[in-house]
């Protein structure tokens, strides 16, 4: 079944978490007590919010991304079998950029960082020598 939001609506499925049984200090925390990720992919999105003057604003968001949104956002629903999230984009908080595969990865240096600290270890090793 295909599923197209009207207007600034988006069509979010939650991430997948740990499924079964948690075990916190010894205690089991069933599925039923776990609190749902705030995290998602944004299956598909309206074509913007018509204002006053008839323009229509573009959303920020569009299929395939991963957003943030807040604990009691949106509309859950079900369809075939799947459930899904249905909430205006101004409920998102964040959007998560997943560069080169690793989110939070550390940057690689630049070139230009290089010959500084080429320069600093001479200089560390001229100190040492002085010594």
């Amino acid at each position: 079944m295909h599923v197209r939001p009207l207007h600034d609506r988006i069509l979010v499925q939650r991430s997948k978490e740990d499924e079964g049984e948690q075990q916190i200090g010894g205690i089991i925390i069933p599925d039923s007590a776990k609190e749902k990720p705030q995290r998602g992919t944004v299956i598909a999105a309206g074509n913007g919010k018509v204002r006053d003057d008839g323009d229509r604003v573009k959303l920020d968001v569009k299929a395939g991304d991963t957003i943030l949104f807040g604990k009691y956002s949106g509309q859950e629903i079900k369809l075939d079998g799947v459930e899904y999230l249905i909430m205006k984009e101004d409920e998102v908080l964040a959007a998560i950029d997943d560069v080169g595969g690793r989110a939070g990865a550390a940057k690689t240096p630049t070139a230009k960082a290089a010959p500084a600290r080429a320069a600093t270890a001479k200089a560390k090793a001229a100190t040492r020598k002085g010594r």
